[in-house]
């Protein structure tokens, strides 16, 4: 039986591999990687030092695209409700590796969301068929993510320092189309070069659906809604920035979720 590892780079699947490892050994074990090329390049440190760790293959895919220019290929911009990045970057690029190298009779394949995020179990599921799919962190014992990271700890890794940063996850350099105003305030006030890279991005993009129209739909898009008013507008990066440079407030709870291998249908 081979054991497929959703391998992201976060500590979740790590600990879910370190799980798979110890019940099943590591002959017939990889450890897959989708790389979006928007990484924090300790990611990249962090992802080989656990993959050592854990033992099996670590195998690195891409599709040779970022995000934005996922974006600008599909005129989508992502944001909580479409996640072309993730869908193209991600979902569809495992599942042509795990479709030329495995067989459902033969694989089982496993997912780094933990109990916390069974809400999106049955998606999971309904992703991956007909496969057969496990998410090692749901059973027990359960234990959560400060836990995990007290585990690396333990084990001599360095923590992922976007996860010493505040971040919820270690995913796409701390960017995230699904992410609240809190995450991207968090990014500004962290990692502001990164923020504002992101932001002209955003401002090209919207520029780009302006020169280049079609008869539906509009140019005025961003990633982020504000719903302060008790209706959801659109609210840019340059606007959100601006907003917490003014000391205006901005929501604490709302930091959103990334899901990237969980998050799709079919």
């Amino acid at each position: 039986m081979k054991h497929v590892v959703m391998f992201s780079g976060g500590v979740g699947s790590w600990a879910a591999a370190k799980r798979v490892a110890k019940r099943y050994g590591t002959k017939k074990l990889t450890l897959l990687f989708t790389d979006t090329f928007i990484e924090d390049n300790d990611l990249y440190r962090f992802l080989d030092e656990a993959a050592v760790n854990v033992g099996g293959d670590l195998v690195k895919i891409a599709d040779g695209r970022d995000p934005w220019t996922i974006f600008r290929d599909t005129r989508i911009l992502g944001n909580t409700r479409f996640d072309p990045c993730s869908r193209i970057l991600k979902r569809e690029l495992a599942t042509q590796w795990v479709n030329a190298n495995c067989l459902t009779s033969d694989t089982i394949l496993y997912l780094g969301i933990d109990w916390a995020e069974m809400h999106r179990w049955e998606r999971s599921k309904r992703f991956w068929m007909p496969y057969r799919i496990e998410a090692p962190m749901c059973q027990e014992p359960y234990i959560d993510k400060d836990q995990m990271l007290e585990a690396l700890r333990v084990e001599g890794i360095v923590v992922p320092r976007l996860y010493d940063m505040g971040f919820p996850h270690n995913n796409c350099g701390g960017f995230c189309i699904k992410a609240g105003q809190a995450h991207f305030k968090l990014l500004l006030e962290k990692m502001p070069d990164r923020y504002r890279y992101h932001e002209q991005k955003e401002e090209e993009f919207r520029q780009y659906l302006k020169a280049n129209p079609r008869r539906t739909g509009t140019w005025d898009v961003a990633i982020l809604r504000d719903r302060s008013g008790g209706k959801a507008i659109p609210i840019t990066l340059r606007e959100l920035r601006e907003k917490v440079q003014g000391g205006r407030e901005v929501d604490p709870y709302d930091w959103g979720g990334c899901g990237c291998f969980v998050d799709g249908d079919k």
